[in-house]
């Protein structure tokens, strides 16, 4: 089974791996960020960015793959493509267990 996601702090890891910055609203569920900070974008919004990221990771890990059988590329470009292109997939999973977890919890709730 793949380990769930423990925090908000997991995200900002795996963000900064991959080379972008934290949005305005996933910055005000961080501790010690600024109260003041607006919200800039909805929860569906945060989460169709997350899996454009994820695609576009993945597509760059296949690009990376492929460059490296026409040897164009070298091993550790390919490398890091794939590690990025795995984590960010791990989160995705992570993320639609959650939801399917949380949609089954709401499912059995009495009316």
């Amino acid at each position: 089974m793949i380990d769930a996601i423990q925090s908000v702090g997991a995200f900002s890891n795996l963000k900064e791996t991959e080379g972008t910055s934290l949005t305005a609203s996933t910055a005000l569920s961080l501790p010690g960020a600024a109260a003041s900070a607006p919200q800039s974008q909805s929860f569906a919004e945060v989460l169709g960015t997350m899996t454009t990221d994820a695609i576009r990771s993945m597509k760059s890990a296949e690009g990376a793959s492929l460059q490296a059988i026409r040897g164009e590329a070298n091993t550790r470009e390919v490398v890091d493509a794939v590690m990025s292109a795995e984590q960010s997939l791990q989160t995705a999973i992570a993320i639609r267990d959650k939801v399917v977890t949380a949609y089954l919890e709401i499912a059995r709730m009495q009316i």
